[in-house]
């Protein structure tokens, strides 16, 4: 009988991936959140402990939305929209049984805890389902780059890159219909290609720290499970 290969993840979300198809329907599709819910719940009776780190690409792309704004206050926005993302999860996974917090380094007593790593830590250890909201708290970085951060203070086995993409390529797959992928590659390699994996500051804080990463696409949730189980299902990064 498979066990999971990871005791602790951190759970990259995309903000993009959890929108809804029609973008007419609002800016969170909510049936789709359920359905990851209930893939969290899987992971949990298995023994994992699951922290979340989500993106806000479906309500707000800073400056690309608004190239006028000055970038700071752009970036400010997208960190609050992070944490509308992370109290929509925490609602879904409540309603699903499951026990949630959302915790953010911005301080916001009236919707999160704040961030401290052991509180995040003895909160994994209690059961409990992890949501980081506001990125690092500062302008200038990517979501992805709180997502490594975060994951090396909670000492995570592995970051899951849960994306709107099932490989990491070596060229725009949209754009080359021939672009092929890697199944496995190191972050040396990544950088080496200037490869699109994720924020290349992400990257280099993930080989300097010895992270693993291990992206794939969140289009079927069942594949966060997968991935804990160890299937192959999408792109190993490594040092």
């Amino acid at each position: 009988m498979s066990k999971p290969i990871y005791r602790r993840v951190l759970l990259k979300l995309s903000g993009e991936a959890l929108a809804p198809a029609d973008k007419e329907a609002g800016i969170l599709d909510f049936e789709f959140i359920d359905r990851i819910a209930e893939v969290l719940k899987k992971c949990q009776a298995e023994g994992v402990q699951i922290a979340i780190t989500v993106g806000a690409g479906n309500i707000w792309r800073g400056k690309q939305a608004n190239p006028r704004m000055e970038r700071v206050r752009a970036d400010n926005m997208g960190m609050l929209a992070t944490t509308i993302n992370a109290i929509a999860l925490k609602d879904a996974f409540v309603n699903a049984g499951l026990d949630a917090v959302v915790m953010t380094t911005v301080e916001m007593r009236m919707f999160a805890d704040y961030y401290i790593p052991r509180k995040a830590i003895e909160n994994l250890e209690a059961g409990k389902i992890v949501i980081f909201g506001c990125g690092l708290g500062v302008p200038y970085f990517s979501t992805d780059t709180p997502a490594v951060l975060r994951a090396a203070e909670i000492h995570a086995d592995a970051v899951l890159m849960a994306k709107n993409v099932d490989y990491l390529y070596d060229s725009d797959p949209r754009k080359n219909p021939d672009a092929k992928p890697f199944y496995d590659i190191t972050y040396t390699e990544i950088l080496d290609r200037d490869l699109k994996a994720f924020d290349l500051t992400a990257v280099s804080f993930c080989r300097e720290n010895n992270i693993e990463t291990y992206g794939f696409a969140l289009a079927d949730p069942e594949n966060i499970y997968k991935a804990i189980m160890g299937e192959h299902v999408g792109t190993r990064m490594h040092s």
